[in-house]
């Protein structure tokens, strides 16, 4: 599940408890629509936080001298 999907399953809760204004015998459908908002703003804050969770980074550096010139040359690597 994604961030879309959070948001459709919010965005279906919040239909669900504002907008029918249908009476079912066998369901709450304000209460099923509250709990999907809930289930949809759980499901959007845990996409987002691992979307913008960030990867660990390693950098090399390497230096050495250039035996033609006798200057200092340094190389920087990053790794994910």
């Amino acid at each position: 599940m994604g961030i879309g999907s959070g948001i459709f399953i919010f965005v279906v809760g919040l239909i669900l408890a504002f907008a029918l204004q249908v009476e079912v015998s066998w369901i709450d459908l304000k209460t099923t629509g509250y709990i999907l908002m809930g289930a949809g703003l759980v499901v959007f804050v845990t996409s987002l936080a691992f979307a913008l969770r960030r990867r660990p980074r390693t950098v090399i550096r390497r230096e050495s001298i250039d035996p033609a010139t006798g200057e200092r040359v340094e190389r920087r690597t990053d790794e994910y």
